[in-house]
């Protein structure tokens, strides 16, 4: 299991199994290009090249392989359920700034409600990936409440319209709360309360946010990590 998108296992760990082409000068590179201030260590370690991983072709690396993507299969007697004609998976691995990957999911939600493409209704469109927030307000939040925030107001209140985001393994940002979610009255009951979802979102706040409207999804650790998930149900 892996909560690296494109689930490349030299991506997922630099253990000294997995081959890496990645060189010693590659990540001197990103340290000029970025200006990080390395610990003296550190510096020496790269500049020396005694830091170099295990490559490509390597004799130790022989025996080992990658196992990846094995499919579930139920067990005997369990039967097995046909594939829903609704669900339209929009992708595993998505990725940019949550604020921005909202407007995307929101445009396809708001098409197949006036134009009926490019799905008709009732659909569910899932999705999985890392996303990521510039922080820039004080309040309490993770990406994926960020996402459903800026979701909840590019919708508008759109009738019919429901959407979850949550992280797998139970923790949004440094709290204990998974992700919330977000249905077409989600809007006016945050204003009914005096709560402007713009200003929420601008600081950061998802977790206030939806915490008071009491649409926060508290699971307790799920002891795994598999992506986020988000979920958008069109009736």
């Amino acid at each position: 299991m892996s909560d690296v998108p494109g689930d490349d296992p030299i991506d997922i760990a630099s253990g000294p199994t997995v081959p890496d082409p990645t060189t010693c000068a590659d990540a001197l590179a990103v340290v000029r290009r970025y200006g990080v201030a390395l610990p003296t260590h550190a510096r020496a370690l790269l500049d020396s090249g005694q830091g170099e991983s295990v490559k490509p072709g390597d004799a130790r690396l022989a025996r080992c392989e990658a196992r990846r993507r094995r499919r579930w299969r139920p067990r005997r007697g369990w039967p097995r359920q046909p594939a829903c004609p609704c669900m339209h998976i929009l992708g595993d691995s998505l990725e940019g700034e949550a604020r921005d990957l909202d407007k995307a999911l929101a445009a396809i939600a708001l098409q197949v409600v006036r134009r009926g493409q490019p799905f008709t209704r009732p659909c569910v469109l899932p999705s999985g990936g890392e996303t990521t927030v510039t922080v820039r307000g004080r309040g309490r939040g993770g990406r994926n409440v960020a996402f459903l925030l800026s979701l909840a107001i590019a919708l508008g209140g759109c009738a019919g319209v429901y959407a979850l985001a949550a992280d797998t393994d139970g923790v949004d940002g440094a709290e204990e709360v998974a992700g919330a979610f977000a249905a077409p009255d989600t809007l006016a009951r945050a204003l009914a309360l005096g709560i402007r979802p713009v200003d929420r979102l601008a600081d950061n706040d998802g977790h206030g946010f939806f915490g008071a409207l009491g649409d926060a999804r508290v699971t307790g650790p799920t002891r795994t990590n598999v992506n986020d998930f988000r979920a958008i149900l069109v009736l």
